[in-house]
């Protein structure tokens, strides 16, 4: 059967099972419009900028393991998509972004709305292509779908010039695609696994250090299994949070920067560290030279270039996360005896991180009746719904949410940890609305990061998805006042926002519901009928303006340098 171009490229999105894409039109890719004008096997969303749409498709695809699908004309549109496209590789993403691109007989001669979008994306993306003959497009679809979501995913790009899109051929979907060169390590090597166990079986005082990817790779199952079975406390980075039951004992909640004091010792005394699916990154470690001086570690990751990258490392696993830790628990099961007297030793490890938690929790005083950012967030987390997703923006709110959410679910928290996007938490939450429109999904933002994609609350209004929007307004560019107020002697250059915004009033403008509280008593009022009111609704709480994020680890720092109260 003949297809134009455009029809082809629907048709592939619809064998991947893609269902829904955030799009923005334009010149090159009208031909693609015009084809989904009558498809109606796929819902498009249309974001009010390209930027927001890109992580429209990343939240989509945080909450749902799927691959995000986003498009966008070339020229500016396909720029405006790059800060996307980067915040998706920095957290290993599985993204399809499509870019239209003009004709490929003007490609090189600055023809209007042209831009090398390939080049523009070749450091930032997993992959990207350019298609320069429709027949080679459903293999190249096939292609990039493959290798967003296997191995270490990530984002790609397929760039489709204007006549490849009207030029016909006759549509073949493979049902498999065979990439040299590509060949992504899936089971973890036996002999490895079975050093692994035996170096558990040795260690006085163990830890399980836990990242995205255990997530990503829907792995939170196993790993809660092995650490539950072996009797490990678990920290995870920021993109782990979930991974592991934070109300479980053996939870030692997020590590580094600004995680728990008791993570940070455990961390920096242990005898034995085990990183799953983490890759090391400096928010985590502080200095490196001093990360977990006594320990011995083990680094279990599909992408063999993470490991050894940032430190030393004693015994490397590569592999899926998933199926690695299936060998892990099996070999576990089969050496039990061994491992018995190893678990019976854990017990004094655990009761001296249990007295780091007792000397040191993460803990804020609210007193009187301004209102503490953090008595917000627990608030929050009292009157949601149980397996509510959670987007954040960065900056102080998204540490306030990582350390008093308290995430039991994996995929509940969406939130740009390596790239650090202001602007992403409102679009994340529109995506992942849009996938589970019956459950409850909160966007955390703080002023200065909202203002960034506050135009989507017109998306949100049209499309009836059913965002609660969280304004913690200080009306600073909170952490790096911080910053300021700790390291640059209170001089807050360009971080005061003053203007007066009525964010109420700009709620009701696209026509959503605004409320607001600027009391403590008034907190559990507005978010209960925020909650309970249907359709889009922001709730702004002014916040005590100068609350900082604690514990801290200054930048270069060591774990155990922390600052634990101003």
């Amino acid at each position: 059967m003949k297809m134009n171009g455009a029809r082809i490229v629907l048709e592939c999105l619809k064998r991947e099972g893609v269902d829904t894409i955030f799009g923005y039109p334009g010149g090159t890719v009208i031909n693609l419009y015009d084809e989904l004008f009558s498809f109606k096997e796929i819902r498009h969303i249309l974001p009010r900028h390209e930027q927001a749409g890109v992580h429209a498709a990343d939240g989509y695809a945080r909450a749902t393991g799927k691959v995000g699908v986003a498009l966008a004309t070339s020229g500016p549109g396909a720029t405006n998509t790059i800060t996307g496209i980067a915040t998706a590789y920095m957290d290993s993403i599985p993204m399809v972004i499509l870019t239209g691109q003009v004709p490929t007989a003007l490609i090189g001669n600055d023809a209007f709305q042209e831009a090398d979008i390939i080049g523009i994306t070749r450091p930032c993306t997993k992959h990207n292509f350019l298609v320069k003959d429709v027949k080679d497009l459903a293999v190249i679809m096939k292609k990039a779908f493959y290798i967003a979501r296997t191995g270490r995913p990530g984002p790609v790009v397929v760039d489709l010039p204007k006549d490849i899109q009207i030029a016909q051929t006759e549509f073949e979907y493979p049902e498999t695609v065979d990439i040299r060169g590509y060949k992504p390590t899936v089971e973890g090597h036996p002999r490895q696994i079975e050093k692994a166990v035996a170096m558990i079986a040795q260690a006085k005082k163990p830890v399980i250090y836990v990242g995205g990817g255990v997530i990503l790779g829907n792995a939170s199952e196993e790993l809660t299994t092995l650490a539950k079975q072996l009797d490990i406390p678990v920290t995870t980075t920021l993109m782990g949070l979930g991974s592991f039951p934070e109300d479980h004992p053996l939870s030692l909640g997020l590590l580094g920067m600004h995680g728990t004091y008791y993570a940070n010792m455990a961390v920096s005394h242990c005898d034995l560290l085990i990183a799953v699916a983490a890759r090391f990154d400096d928010r985590v470690t502080g200095k490196i030279a001093s990360f977990a001086p006594h320990a011995k570690i083990i680094h279990l990751d599909v992408d063999p270039t993470s490991i050894k990258k940032n430190v030393r490392v004693d015994l490397p696993i590569v592999g899926d996360v998933r199926e690695v830790l299936t060998q892990m628990l099996k070999v576990t099961d089969a050496k039990n005896k061994d491992l018995a007297a190893a678990k019976e030793g854990f017990a004094s490890w655990k009761a001296e991180i249990d007295e780091w938690k007792s000397k040191h929790p993460i803990t804020y005083r609210q007193t009187g009746s301004t209102i503490k950012p953090q008595y917000v967030i627990q608030r929050l987390r009292a009157l949601s719904d149980p397996d509510a997703i959670v987007a954040t923006d960065v900056g102080q709110h998204q540490m306030w949410t990582a350390q008093f959410f308290g995430f039991t679910i994996p995929r509940t928290l969406l939130s740009s940890g390596g790239l650090g996007t202001m602007g992403f938490g409102l679009p994340a939450a529109m995506g992942a609305q849009a996938a589970f429109p019956g459950r409850q999904v909160i966007a955390i933002c703080g002023d200065g990061g909202f203002q960034m994609n506050m135009q989507e609350l017109a998306t949100m209004v049209q499309n009836r998805l059913d965002v609660k929007i969280v304004i913690l307004n200080n009306n600073f560019l909170g952490m790096v006042r911080q910053w300021q107020e700790l390291f640059f002697d209170k001089r807050y250059s360009s971080t005061c926002m003053e203007l007066p915004i009525d964010f109420i009033k700009l709620a009701e403008a696209f026509g959503a519901v605004g409320l607001r509280a600027t009391k403590v008593d008034e907190v559990d009022e507005v978010i209960t009928k925020g909650f309970a009111t249907k359709g889009p609704v922001l709730m702004e709480f002014k916040v005590a303006r100068e609350e900082k994020v604690l514990p801290m680890v200054p930048a270069g720092a060591s774990l155990t340098e922390m600052v634990l109260a101003s």
